[in-house]
Order: C-alpha cells, then sequence, then structure tokens
C-alpha cells in the first residue's frame, strides 16, 4: 500500500510541474501602482468574489488595501496592494481574510481572473 502511494505521489508531483512547466503565469506590471506589492498567504475566487488572506500585525483593514483590476488578454489580473501600514504588535498568526465583491472589482460574475502577488506562507 505504501510502495503504492508513493507512486500515485510521484505521478501526481510530476504531472503538477510539467502542467506548470507549459503556462506562463499572467503578471502585470506594477510599475506606478500606489502603495506596496502584498505578500498573500492564499487567494480564492467564487463565480462573484474574490478573497484573499494577508498578514496582519493586529490592526489590517479592508481600507488598508487596494486590489488593482488590469485586463490580460480576456482574464483579470488582480494585484493587491497596501496602502497603510499595520503599526499594530499583535501578529495574527493566520493573517486576516478581505473580500472584495466582483461588483466592487468592476468585473462580471464568473469572469476568469489571477492573482499578480507573490504567495508567503504565515510565520509560524
Amino acid at each position: 500500500m505504501r510502495a503504492v502511494f508513493k507512486s500515485m505521489a510521484f505521478i501526481a508531483a510530476v504531472s503538477g510541474v510539467s502542467a506548470c512547466a507549459g503556462v506562463d503565469a499572467p503578471s502585470v506590471s506594477t510599475v506606478g501602482m500606489p502603495g506596496a506589492l502584498e505578500p498573500i498567504h492564499a487567494a480564492a475566487f467564487t463565480k462573484d468574489a474574490a478573497v484573499f488572506w494577508v498578514s496582519s500585525n493586529g490592526c489590517t483593514r479592508k481600507e488598508d488595501l487596494i486590489p488593482i483590476v488590469s485586463i490580460k488578454g480576456a482574464d483579470a489580473v488582480i494585484t493587491l496592494r497596501r496602502l497603510d501600514e499595520d503599526t499594530c504588535k499583535e501578529p495574527l498568526v493566520d493573517g486576516v481574510e478581505l473580500k472584495w465583491s466582483f461588483e466592487e472589482l468592476g468585473l462580471a460574475p464568473g469572469s476568469p481572473v489571477s492573482v499578480n502577488n507573490p504567495y508567503q506562507l504565515p510565520q509560524t
């Protein structure tokens, strides 16, 4: 059983790598965008919302960040930028969840979306 699991894990890993190697991740230039590029812990999308998890020292609010939407081909690319630094002293282990509706982002429900931010694992 252990050998089967290892084989399946290897196949899944190789499949994932080969799929990623042939596809360019959408990215847009961040030159001239306000604020600082925000590393994110995670991002998720529903039919009509974008949800991000970002680091917080205890005071991060939605108003501290701005999602900038760029169109690349037929896809929307969201770049999350931090406008105001979180200077509080009580870091949240899991960060904070911030959500924007597609309406707030100027996107039609179900639009294809990708993220332009680097991923950063939460501090442990």
